[in-house]
């Protein structure tokens, strides 16, 4: 598994006007680059990734999840940053590498697979689409037709033999496009595989705008506090002498939480997901019933936004595990803890809650669905 997948994101983004750089730009409910490093990891064919970035998105850099990555700073072209991430595992034992373009989120982990597998005989391998409109080509005042079943269009992930590609990237002295450039212009051999429709690049902030309808939905959960249960708060386990009582694991933030996804994606509420009179879900961990709600949603093309979570307790105090339970919101859902705020409330010791026999939550949840 001596593979390594590299993603270029150093350019300055100038053509996608927007504020936020293309590469971290939410689209789906994460930022463009994290789509790009979730399914290099999530292969399990990947030994090392590496990420090229510019220097000037050094605050956006420090948003992504950052395990098992290694970040360096690009070039002045798209050549350079290449060849730098080819000198930086150098001494890694790398054979294969694919590069990639952060532009491309949509490329599936089967393209990935293969392009591993047909590198096997073979030095150069690349995903390309035919041409589906008809082609001209106007040079000056000259306008030629052009017959569009000898034309591709290449994309990425591409594919390449480690020291080969470092051969001819050692040697660049033009402009290059893409990688595979180097091996036509050196005449070397250079495999087609069958690209992907949904692989398209993102170029202008117009790729993506207006291309989803937002929705939000409100959840809302209460849970009596009584001995001889165990307390659970947003998927952790909290320290306490008086746990929620409840059908599941009475986690209220996780049930809040589901039910304000269940219902910006009109999909009903939790009760009639995970019915209470159902065996089967007897102290059922809420983890594994939000888990299932995202999987869901997903299969729509629907994908978390944010959410903004009040958790209503007199004890214990929320600041204490508020990190800790953003963090583990956002590895249940796949967002970004940026994409969570979580504020602790209490009722001044009036009612149930005050008596501190009752945790309460509510949460609203944003929810983009995409065409």
């Amino acid at each position: 598994m001596n593979n390594c997948f590299i993603i270029l994101a150093a350019g300055e983004s100038k053509r996608f006007k927007y504020n936020v750089p293309k590469p971290y730009v939410i689209y789906k409910g994460k930022q463009v680059i994290q789509h790009s490093i979730d399914k290099a990891i999530k292969s399990k064919k990947i030994m090392k990734i590496v990420l090229v970035v510019n220097k000037k998105h050094k605050k956006f850099v420090k948003k992504l999840k950052q395990k098992k990555i290694k970040i360096i700073y690009g070039g002045k072209t798209r050549a350079e940053s290449a060849f730098k991430a080819l000198q930086c595992i150098k001494k890694s034992k790398i054979k294969n590498v694919l590069i990639h373009d952060a532009a491309r989120p949509n490329f599936s982990p089967k393209l990935l697979h293969q392009l591993l597998e047909k590198l096997k005989g073979s030095n150069c391998v690349i995903p390309v689409i035919k041409l589906s409109d008809s082609a001209k080509f106007k040079y000056k005042n000259l306008i030629t037709n052009i017959n569009r079943d000898f034309i591709y269009l290449t994309q990425t992930p591409q594919a390449f033999d480690y020291k080969q590609l470092y051969k001819l990237q050692n040697k660049k002295n033009f402009k290059v496009t893409d990688d595979s450039n180097l091996f036509i212009k050196a005449k070397k051999k250079v495999k087609f595989i069958k690209g992907e429709v949904q692989n398209n690049k993102i170029t202008n902030f117009s790729d993506i705008k207006n291309k989803y309808l937002v929705n939000y939905g409100i959840g809302f959960d209460v849970h009596r506090l009584v001995p001889k249960r165990k307390l659970y708060l947003g998927g952790i386990k909290i320290k306490s002498k008086l746990g929620t009582l409840g059908h599941s694991d009475g986690d209220p933030v996780l049930h809040a939480v589901t039910d304000a996804i269940l219902g910006a994606c009109n999909m009903g509420d939790i009760g009639e997901k995970f019915s209470d009179k159902d065996v089967k879900f007897k102290n059922i961990r809420s983890t594994i019933l939000l888990k299932k709600v995202i999987s869901e949603i997903k299969l729509k093309n629907n994908f978390i936004n944010n959410f903004d979570i009040n958790i209503i307790t007199q004890t214990p105090k929320i600041s204490k595990y508020k990190k800790k339970i953003i963090k583990s919101i956002s590895s249940i859902c796949g967002i970004s803890s940026n994409q969570i705020n979580i504020k602790g409330k209490t009722t001044e010791k009036l009612g149930v809650i005050g008596k501190e026999k009752a945790i309460a939550c509510e949460v609203i949840a944003s929810v983009l669905k995409y065409d």
